[in-house]
């Protein structure tokens, strides 16, 4: 990895001024603005395309399991979940290899974007702000942000030296499950050198929910086959087909979801070198985490009972079960009945990381400064249970130099290159996909120029990706003709650009527009997926054959703000050329669900709104009124059903928030609306209610502050069922949940 090597020297070149600045001035706290580094290179002149940040006490309250659920309150962005222990964010109805995750702008490099049940590595309690780009964010970030970004900051290489030691503690219980986590961070530093450390864990049980694990729909659906296989058989096996329907039915997870527990913990070091023209900085992390693949009670039984039949006779597999109820039952059974069956499938997760940070002011002549950023992993989990198990392995890497310049006629932006290597491969009776080695590179600029009345934005990128086959896809399981073999490669070649203006429009109303050209090249797994996923109950067939994804956007933000409330709405049409997605086909292999990846042009249309306002005021205490809606169509250019699955419904909120001295409160309502647009072997999903509502006291003791809370999530005890979720019919979200904890901070 011969480049890799070349962005360790560049970074120590980025440094090697900022020590010898340091040494000669003697200075111990350089000025902040010389060292700080924002997620975007034009963030200090405003942004065209849409964007949120959560930071502060909204992240504090927001902050829940996953980073997927952190952020699905923003309008436009929804959690596609896959129980409490993994979710990953939908933008604009767009997911999984469209949507990027960072941590502190580089690649979370872990295998989340392969599927729906693998976790994001990154956990909201370690977040210090989190960055939202919604659409295409590959001028930046390369093919992987046709749909935009999700940068969550941590903070754990230190930019500046504190001027004192500071830390933050965090604590947190809930009835739910027995959910409980905890975090701290302390930051400190000496002369020059700034360190860093941090830790988080979580647990929680299997949680409870309102009502069956399995929706109504799906369960209609299966009493329906079931009747159907009654009709072909005489009478006697008809009533023993009832009695086993009977069994069927008692069988169905009732107010709690099996294997839907989880635990995780991880921690990070970090140290920084900080002079008077920059800064050299280094973390360590580790993240380990054990998560249930919750979906399957039900059909593991059925699993294990076909392996039985096929192996014994009828009187055999009776004798067997009764000696397995006479030595397995009673005390482990009701343990069992509590905390779930122990043979359902778990993944295994762990990742060591390490990244690198380097800026330097004024590096050559004509740039204004340069930042440096390398992240190394080494990733590996397991899922499946004791006796059948899949081990996914991602060792990878991705560095990124940015280059930022001022007043190039009159263009101030930044020059940009980005590098990625990804040795990606699961091992086991399951593995779904080969081994691939994907390959990324791009160069990019984006700048701004101000005229008289407006502001414009342009940028360019190309990028290059190949995928490098490790293991060859079997032609007699692929349907797909022309399946590669070991050693063979598709390299793809893409271009993007982007051109947006932002013109003010009195002193009140502010407008921006924004057209973008944007390139993605199929997944690995895209191209070559060509075997059994039991974690999402599918037989997955990638396509070789895929091409590029291409799209236009445009997109129409008109932005308010007056002396006590505040308007945002944005418009948004993005049309695709070969969007690739996956067709469920309506067959059947090995008793899991054929899904085959497909190309065809779609058309994405939506809208986001939201507003809030101080509806009364007084001496140390305001209350404030917000409220949003979103909505977002999509459909194929293909006869018959053009829709598309998992597209998130429409949804409207209102929130009120009373602050008055040191007691917050606050109250949001959510309402997602019954999506119908369903896509070929989709069931539809029903409207939910959300209420959520939290009360909070802070105080002060010397130089520590506190804050004493207590927070409930859906208080109506709604079924709640996410339609951007694999796993909505089986698996919906939590019921009501009551939680009490404290936040301390010196």
């Amino acid at each position: 990895m011969q480049p890799k090597k070349l962005f360790f020297a560049l970074a120590i070149w980025l440094a090697a001024p900022a020590f010898a600045a340091a040494s000669e001035s003697g200075e111990t706290n350089p000025r902040i603005e010389e060292v700080l580094v924002v997620g975007h290179p034009l963030s200090a002149e405003g942004l065209v395309q849409p964007h949120a940040v959560l930071a502060g006490k909204q992240l504090e309250r927001r902050a829940i399991d996953t980073i997927g659920e952190t952020v699905a309150g923003e309008t436009g962005i929804h959690n596609g979940s896959f129980g409490v222990a993994v979710g990953r964010p939908v933008i604009h109805g767009l997911a999984g290899p469209r949507v990027r995750m960072l941590e502190d702008r580089i690649d979370t490099l872990d295998v989340s974007v392969t599927s729906g049940d693998h976790a994001v590595t990154v956990d909201p309690l370690v977040a210090e702000r989190v960055e939202i780009l919604k659409g295409s964010a590959t001028l930046l970030y390369g093919s992987g942000a046709i749909g935009g970004v999700v940068d969550t900051h941590t903070g754990r290489i230190p930019h500046q030296v504190p001027d004192r030691i500071t830390g933050k503690l965090h604590a947190l219980g809930g009835d739910n499950g027995d959910g409980k986590n905890g975090s701290f961070r302390v930051d400190g530093g000496f002369g020059n050198f700034a360190w860093h450390f941090d830790g988080f864990a979580r647990e929680r049980d299997d949680y409870d929910i309102p009502g069956y694990a399995e929706s109504s729909r799906l369960r209609a659906m299966e009493a329906h086959d079931d009747h159907d296989e009654d009709e072909h058989h005489d009478e006697d096996e008809h009533h023993d087909e009832d009695e086993h329907h009977d069994d069927h039915e008692e069988e169905h997870a009732h107010g709690t979801v099996p294997g839907s527990g989880m635990e995780s913990y991880g921690g990070a070091a970090g140290f920084s070198f900080v002079g008077e023209r920059g800064f050299f900085g280094v973390s360590v992390s580790q993240l380990e985490s054990e998560y249930g693949i919750p979906g399957h009670s039900h059909a593991h039984e059925d699993e294990h009972g076909h392996d039985d039949d096929e192996h014994h006779d009828e009187d055999e597999h009776h004798d067997e079960d009764e000696h397995h109820d006479e030595d397995e039952h009673g005390e482990e059974g009701d343990h069992q009945d509590e905390h779930g069956d122990e043979d359902l499938p778990l993944s295994d997760m762990k990742q060591t990381r390490i990244d690198v940070e380097a800026a330097l002011n004024e590096p050559l002549p004509g740039f204004t400064s340069a930042n440096l950023r390398l992240g190394i992993n080494d990733y590996e989990h397991t899922e499946g249970d004791a006796t059948h198990g899949t081990t996914f392995s991602n060792e990878a890497w991705e560095a990124r130099l940015e280059l930022s310049h001022r007043d190039w006629a009159g263009w101030n932006g930044a020059f940009g290159v980005q590098y990625g290597d990804r040795e990606f491969s699961a091992i086991g009776e399951e593995a779904f996909t080969p081994p691939v080695d994907t390959r990324s590179f791009g160069v990019f600029w984006v700048g701004e120029r101000s005229f008289s009345g407006f502001q414009l934005e342009a940028g360019a990128r190309y990028d290059r990706v190949k995928h490098k086959l490790l293991r060859g896809v079997s032609p007699s399981r692929s349907p797909a003709e022309g399946s590669p073999t070991a050693g063979g490669s598709d390299s793809f070649d893409g271009l993007s650009a982007s051109l947006g203006a932002i013109v003010p429009m009195g002193d009140i109303f502010q407008a921006r527009l924004l057209a973008d050209y944007s390139t993605r090249a199929p997944a690995g797994d895209e191209l070559y997926a060509d075997g059994p996923h039991p974690a999402t109950s599918s037989f997955e067939f990638g396509d070789p054959n895929l091409e590029e994804e291409k799209a236009i956007n445009l997109s129409a933000i008109l932005d308010a703000q007056g002396d006590r409330w505040s308007l945002h709405g944005c418009l948004y049409l993005t049309e695709f050329s070969d969007f690739i997605y996956q067709q469920a086909t309506g067959e059947e292999m090995r008793g899991l669900t054929v899904l085959l990846f497909s190309q065809a042009d779609a058309t994405f249309v939506g809208l986001d709104l939201e507003g809030t306002a101080t509806v009364a005021s007084w001496e140390g205490g305001k209350l404030n009124l917000s409220a949003f809606y979103d909505t977002v169509s999509a459909e194929l250019d293909i006869s018959g059903n053009d829709n598309l699955p998992r597209i998130p419904p429409e949804r409207a909120g209102l929130g009120l928030e009373l602050s008055w001295g040191g007691f917050d409160a606050s109250i949001d309502y959510v309402r997602a609306f019954k999506q119908n647009d369903t896509a070929d072997f989709e069931l539809a999903t029903d409207a939910y209610d959300d209420l959520r509502a939290y009360v909070g006291w802070a105080g002060e003791w010397g130089n520590t502050s506190f804050t004493v809370f207590l927070q409930g999530r859906n208080l109506t005890d709604d079924e709640q069922r996410l339609h951007t979720s694999i796993v909505k019919d089986l698996v919906p979200q939590p019921g009501r949940t009551i939680e009490g904890g404290v936040r301390i901070s010196f």
